[in-house]
């Protein structure tokens, strides 16, 4: 069964914060507690996107349903992982840039 536009939003969030994550705090294969309260925010966000399937992704949003202080973190996270995810994950990072082009309706 194919995966959801949501669900790769998803999985894509989650592959940054543990890139990021692993390359700052905690080198083990679990996220400090300050990456996983963000995690679980964002994908808390995602699950409750009012665009759910046509939902574009965050940075070309109309809406920013993110705190500013979580959109700042977040933001910083997406500019770490980035462009490293062309290199570790490249069909996701590729999925991601396709999905970024999109606009809500």
């Amino acid at each position: 069964m194919p995966e959801t536009r949501l669900e790769r939003e998803k999985r894509t969030v989650q592959v940054m914060v543990e890139l990021y994550c692993r390359d700052h705090h905690h080198p083990e294969a679990t996220l400090c507690p300050e990456c996983q309260e963000l995690l679980d925010y964002a994908l808390g966000r995602i699950a409750a996107c009012p665009f759910a399937a046509d939902k574009p992704t965050c940075a070309r949003c109309t809406i920013h349903c993110y705190r500013p202080e979580k959109r700042a973190r977040i933001r910083q996270v997406m500019r770490y992982a980035g462009p490293r995810m062309l290199w570790r994950h490249p069909l996701l990072a590729l999925q991601h840039l396709i999905d970024g082009r999109r606009r809500p309706r």
